[in-house]
């Protein structure tokens, strides 16, 4: 399936309509949209939004599924 700048923003959009409506991770409502697309997740993956990407990095990485980045930014330092 070819994806489209409007169906990338549909997703997108449909993705953040999820989460405010039914509560829950952001991982749980691609994996959702993708079903109700007929996309493959693996698809979807490099054409998420950049908020969405780091909402679902922050996901994994309460829930243990990323490493915490323990690192000092530089201008901290």
């Amino acid at each position: 399936m070819l994806l489209t700048d409007d169906i990338k923003r549909m997703f997108c959009h449909d993705v953040e309509q999820y989460v405010q409506n039914n509560g829950g991770f952001y991982i749980e409502a691609v994996l959702e949209i993708c079903d109700s697309y007929d996309i493959s997740p693996e698809m979807i993956g490099k054409h998420l939004n950049k908020p969405i990407v780091e909402k679902i990095e922050l996901e994994g990485i309460e829930i243990n599924l990323l490493p915490k980045n323990d690192t000092i930014l530089p201008f901290l330092s």
